[in-house]
């Protein structure tokens, strides 16, 4: 007979097996339980989600509680606040005593002008002068002769009227006690009259003499005063052919060549005041309506920062930009020089606990009026209100909340989608 396996077969127990295949399908179950979980919030968002757009292609920032400063920074450059251009006072040959560069002081000397036609006038009118000096004087000496005359003739009338008074009175008695007629006493009378009227026109002549000579000597005085006004401003304009520096500081430009020949208020020179510098910068138009004088604001310089404060608008737009001057507050740095460039902060604004966020591009993609708020992996189409900007930041009146996170870069790819799905 032929023997089977029956010897080799060994029966095996199957209930641990089911035991098994039960525990690894109850494994899988509970696997695809949390799969489910975990995948059903995303899918939901994923299908309530208009687009898709990838989270690492935006740039998110929290909205924040906190102080605002409202400011525009520009880059502006040194210029003089005081660089007076010297000019030449008459025609004639320049002669300078500097060059371009060289430090000048107050008071001191730096080109002259060769002018003999205001030299020669301003002899010529001195000899005026002390010709019309000299008729003065003599005015005055023939002012007091002829005082001298009229009071003589005043004193000599005096005389006669005595005489004919004291005339008169012996007449008078001689005629009382009658040894003098009648006729001969009223002769003395009327020559006592004639006496009375040439004292009294010598008094008055005397009188008027003295107002004509009076206004004579004045009218000789106003001539010599009148000349010497002349002199006096022909000596100032020859003085103006020495070019003084008006200020300490630095010649700046030199308009013309040495021993040139120039013209009358032609410029000559301009010196700039080192210890007067300003900031001149251009602000962009959308903030001309805010600037203001006395506005502080900030000067970088370097690795240092100085307070300044705006001193002075243009009233006029040039390409899109207002000019403004901002002022040091305090003392110039020494080493700044003319047309250097500088980092300039004009602080036009500041509020204390308001909302404010990062500033980007997504104000001007949704037009200051909308924003994307970021939630659980979904950006949001919002409703905001804007208030004031900065350079930086910008604050938020209305539709966000202390916390909240917005995309801040351009939305323009969002396509005004009320809902988009951010992949990672």
């Amino acid at each position: 007979m032929i023997r089977d396996t029956s010897a080799q077969d060994v029966v095996l127990d199957t209930r641990p097996a089911r035991l098994r295949r039960l525990k690894t399908a109850a494994i899988a179950v509970g696997l695809l339980a949390v799969i489910i979980a975990f995948a059903l919030p995303a899918y939901t968002r994923w299908a309530s989600a208009e687009i898709s757009v990838p989270l690492e292609s935006l740039r998110i920032a929290r909205v924040e509680r906190g102080n605002f400063i409202r400011d525009v920074g520009v880059t502006g450059r040194v210029v003089a606040a005081v660089a007076p251009t010297l000019y030449s006072s008459a025609q004639g040959t320049v002669t300078l005593h500097v060059n371009a560069g060289d430090t000048v002081e107050k008071g001191q000397v730096l080109a002259t002008v060769d002018s003999p036609e205001v030299l020669n006038e301003l002899e010529r009118e001195k000899a005026n002068l002390e010709s019309l000096t000299t008729a003065w004087e003599r005015q005055k000496i023939e002012t007091r002769a002829r005082e001298l005359a009229n009071q003589q003739a005043i004193d000599l009338a005096k005389v006669r009227l005595d005489a004919a008074r004291r005339e008169a009175e012996r007449a008078q008695l001689s005629y009382d006690k009658g040894v003098m007629s009648l006729q001969e006493m009223q002769k003395a009378y009327d020559e006592l009259a004639t006496a009375e009227v040439e004292h009294k026109h010598a008094v008055e002549n005397a009188v008027l003499a003295k107002e004509s000579l009076a206004f004579d000597l004045r009218t000789a005085r106003l001539e010599a005063d009148r000349q010497q006004l002349v002199v006096n401003n022909l000596e100032r304009r020859a003085r103006e052919l020495s070019v003084i520096s008006p200020v300490d500081g630095m010649v700046g430009n030199v308009a013309v060549d040495q021993r040139a020949s120039v013209a009358a208020n032609t410029p000559l020179l301009t010196v700039v005041d080192l210890t007067a510098l300003e900031i001149e910068a251009q602000i962009p138009e959308s903030y001309a309506d805010s600037l203001g004088l006395g506005m502080p604001a900030e000067i970088r310089y370097g690795n240092s920062t100085y307070p300044g404060i705006v001193t002075a608008i243009s009233p006029e737009v040039n390409d899109a930009q207002v000019t403004t001057r901002v002022r040091f507050a305090d003392a110039v740095p020494g080493d700044l020089r003319q047309n250097q460039r500088v980092s300039v902060r004009v602080v036009m604004e500041t509020k204390e606990n308001v909302l404010t966020v990062q500033r980007g591009p997504f104000l001007e993609s949704g037009s200051g009026r909308m924003a994307y708020v970021v939630r659980d992996g979904l950006a949001i189409r919002t409703p905001i209100q804007v208030g004031s900007s900065s350079v930086n930041r910008v604050e938020i009146i209305d539709g966000l909340e202390e916390g909240d996170r917005i995309v801040i870069s351009s939305t323009a790819a969002f396509d005004n989608a009320e809902t988009v799905y951010l992949t990672n």
